[in-house]
């Protein structure tokens, strides 16, 4: 799948543009009013001071040491540091599709897609971005840049992403959110795009890690990718067929409506209780159908987030 080619078919950008510069704004000036007065920047050099220039970034207490005016410089300036989170795991490459495209999207093109989406908005406001990707492994991470050279190298690896297959990669969310929560140091927005499956820890302990993104008072969205059709509402047809576990390889042969009921019953009760967790960590839940319209939930969550903001 060539992002690039996919997101122009999107009708998506003219809307969230004329929305970006609101939102983002909204981001600074309201939920990460404290630490976003004006730029958020990486000190790296003294210059000498030309008059003309705006004294805004003077050092004065430099000036009172050495009785000549220098300002502060900068290695980058920008108005918000995001950090995009991918889960890559086996179950994200579900449902399986032949060639990937704006209407043909499994849960890990989907999230790809808004990742880049995002990313777009973002380099137009010259905001910094960074990504990890996690599956069994902590399989990639770079803390969050703005140069032209970064969003690129974005890209391709968003790529390389959706071009992987990744079997029986189990999904280990809990452990490495956790990780991820203690590197992203400064106050950012954080991305979170996952089908919060997890094999290896009870709903309290990966419910626990979604909290800890929040140590650092980062504001938090978390876009819950599922097929619905058949990981919500169980809708097969009623032969005989065997269930795979894309992760461990375990399987279960059984008839759809035999069980349909109580799998449907488990799966509320679970997604209900993610969306109470949210709502009490004040993380903003997105709920996600992969097989729906796209541009609609992205622009959907766009225009809501202006109207929270």
């Amino acid at each position: 799948m060539d992002i690039k080619s996919e997101l122009h078919k999107a009708k998506l950008f003219q809307n969230l543009e004329l929305l970006a510069s609101q939102v983002v704004e909204g981001f600074i000036s309201g939920i990460h009013k404290s630490p976003f007065h004006g730029y958020s920047a990486e000190f790296a050099e003294h210059k000498i001071y030309n008059i003309g220039e705006s004294t805004k970034h003077i050092d004065w207490k430099l000036f009172a040491r050495t009785d000549k005016l220098y300002t502060k410089h900068y290695e980058e300036e920008t108005n918000l540091r995001c950090h995009m989170i991918l889960d890559n795991s086996a179950s994200m490459h579900y449902p399986k599709v032949g060639q990937m495209h704006l209407d043909n999207l499994n849960k890990i093109g989907f999230g790809v897609l808004a990742i880049a989406a995002l990313m777009n908005i973002l380099k137009k406001q010259r905001d910094a971005v960074g990504l990890s990707i996690y599956s069994d492994d902590y399989e990639f991470f770079i803390k969050e840049k703005s140069s032209e050279r970064h969003f690129q190298m974005l890209l391709s690896t968003l790529n390389s992403t959706t071009a992987s297959k990744n079997t029986g990669k189990k999904t280990r969310t809990y452990h490495y959110l956790h990780q991820i929560a203690e590197k992203i140091h400064r106050r950012s927005l954080i991305f979170l795009f996952s089908d919060m499956f997890q094999t290896e820890v009870e709903e309290d302990k990966l419910f626990e890690a979604l909290r800890h993104l929040k140590y650092n008072k980062h504001e938090v969205v978390l876009f819950h990718l599922m097929d619905w059709q058949h990981e919500l509402n169980f809708d097969f047809d009623n032969a005989p067929k065997r269930f795979i576990d894309v992760e461990t390889g375990q399987h279960i042969d059984l008839y759809a409506d035999n069980i349909k009921q109580a799998y449907m019953t488990k799966v509320k009760a679970y997604i209900d209780a993610l969306k109470l967790k949210c709502m009490q960590y004040q993380i903003k839940y997105v709920e996600a159908d992969v097989r729906s319209d796209f541009s609609k939930i992205l622009n959907t969550f766009m225009v809501e987030r202006q109207k929270f903001v």
